[in-house]
């Protein structure tokens, strides 16, 4: 990977791509910090701070810390990663954008523009709800009718603006624009939370005197960080290839075909979708109490303390019952890992434009065996990777309830760090070589 960015920054063209996403996300950061006219923003800090659900976790690293500080980037790109996901699933529940997306470039963009206005409408609608909703509770300095249109416009143009931001860097930049803002969001976080890592567990040691165990808790913290990004890379590079064969054929008075490739089947298809999805129908219930400014008592107290991720392993006598939560959540990621594949991965059409083609698995028949022995291989490969992607998931909430190490950067950033820093390398080499290749022609 050095080695990669190394030879990069020797070549103008990639060097001046660069510079430009790093301008562009010092823009993002600035953004982050410029707070929205007419809002209260220790307010918000302090309703933040009462929530313990993780998705309000992963927002906040989700948006780089602007959520928290309400900042005109609050929303961040929210509205379009909720947007690419409706889009992407109504692409298979819909045939006319089905359609659309198989036209080729053309119909890419007209799913592009589509996404863009669901995600100013999305954005519209939040920045909506969090200027009403919140607006009367004290959120607003003044609770009126022109600080609310001019929260919710604030908002809603710094969502789109990060939109706009994103593309340019996938155009202008180095790629993968939209998931470059998500990760330098996620690791603008990450000194904050080695902070409280640092001030739970080894300062109170160095205050004893008892550096020895300030260095074990360290090297420990250190171990455990390595381990699950090692796990994480593990799982995000993890493939099943099923050999192809294509058969002979004559065309005109030449041979052609016979030649052999594979079909990659990734461990972890769905990527980090099961474990947001779950996230979000856990804390769903959670978030709309807290809007609604419930504080009650009895049965449904207690259906939210289950619901709460930051009660499952506190292994106690009087809550054992809050791992009921744990166990919910742990079934709702093996079912979305295996919706999400279903939903995105369709074996029979991949069956049938083999056998289009005159391709075949070696020792299946193509068609229907063909179709079947895809769904078998992908389901046992799918539990592998919801397996892995569980663990991932809930070590940090066995950290938050046996430790009380609460980091924003658990298993849903990790997956997100990796992933996207291995395909923008991939990008980066790519470009390199193109560029290579051009060098070579015009020689």
């Amino acid at each position: 990977m050095l080695t990669t960015l190394k030879n990069a920054f020797k070549i103008k063209e990639i060097r001046n791509k660069i510079f430009f996403t790093f301008v562009m996300l010092i823009v993002i950061r600035i953004g982050s910090s410029l707070p929205v006219p007419g809002i209260d923003r220790t307010y918000f800090a302090s309703w933040f701070e009462q929530q313990t659900g993780d998705i309000f976790s992963i927002l906040d690293a989700f948006t780089g810390g602007s959520f928290l500080q309400m900042s005109i980037l609050a929303l961040n790109i929210t509205p379009y990663i909720t947007s690419s996901i409706i889009m992407q699933l109504l692409t298979i529940a819909i045939p006319k954008l089905e359609e659309m997306q198989r036209d080729g470039e053309d119909g890419r963009k007209k799913i592009a523009s589509i996404t863009r206005y669901v995600t100013v409408a999305l954005a519209l609608l939040q920045a909506s709800a969090l200027a009403i909703g919140f607006g009367g509770q004290g959120l607003l300095q003044e609770y009126n009718f022109l600080n609310v249109i001019t929260v919710i416009a604030a908002l809603t143009a710094g969502s789109a603006f990060l939109m706009w931001v994103g593309e340019r860097i996938t155009e202008n930049g180095i790629g993968n624009g939209i998931s470059i803002v998500l990760v330098i969001n996620i690791i603008s976080r990450m000194p904050q939370d080695l902070t409280g890592l640092y001030n739970t567990f080894v300062q109170p040691q160095i205050a004893k005197g008892a550096f020895a165990s300030a260095v074990l808790a360290a090297v420990i913290i250190l171990a455990i960080i390595i381990g699950m990004v090692v796990l994480v890379i593990i799982l995000n590079d993890g493939i099943r290839k099923i050999p192809v064969q294509y058969a002979k054929k004559i065309q005109g008075r030449k041979m052609v075909g016979g030649q052999s490739t594979n079909i990659p089947l990734k461990v972890n298809t769905s990527g980090v979708i099961p474990i947001i999805f779950a996230s979000s129908i856990m804390q769903f219930p959670i978030i709309i109490s807290s809007l609604a400014g419930y504080k009650g008592t009895g049965a449904w107290a207690k259906v939210l303390a289950v619901l709460n991720s930051g009660n499952w392993c506190r292994f106690t006598k009087e809550s054992w019952y809050y791992s009921i939560g744990l166990l919910i959540y742990i079934v709702l990621v093996v079912f979305f890992a295996y919706f999400y594949t279903s939903v995105t991965f369709n074996p029979l059409e991949i069956a049938n434009n083999m056998k289009k083609q005159g391709g075949f698995i070696p020792g299946i028949r193509p068609g229907k065996p063909t179709s079947d022995y895809l769904t078998r291989i992908l389901n046992y490969i799918i539990f592998i990777g919801a397996c892995g992607l569980t663990i991932v998931g809930i070590l940090p909430f066995i950290f938050q309830g046996v430790f009380n190490a609460n980091i924003s950067f658990g298993g849903t950033s990790l997956i997100i760090i990796v992933s996207v820093i291995l395909e923008t390398m991939k990008q980066v080499e790519s470009q390199m070589l193109v560029r290579n290749y051009k060098g070579f022609l015009n020689d």
